[in-house]
């Protein structure tokens, strides 16, 4: 998985109706894209994550 800072991180419900987490990449901290990124949630909660099989990248259009 490859980020950059301002793209957003969607974390989908593990179970079905639960919704999912959005927020944005304000770190890269791993070599080339890589993990972990510091992403700030819509929430306002902030967290250093390593992307599990749940999430998935909404890459900015070039």
């Amino acid at each position: 998985m490859n980020a950059t800072v301002g793209e957003r991180l969607v974390i989908h419900g593990k179970q079905v109706g639960q919704p999912g987490r959005h927020g944005e990449i304000l770190e890269v901290r791993g070599e080339n894209g890589g993990p972990p990124y510091l992403v700030r949630f819509d929430d306002g909660h902030e967290t250093l994550l390593f992307p599990g099989a749940d999430c998935e990248i909404e890459h900015a259009e070039s």
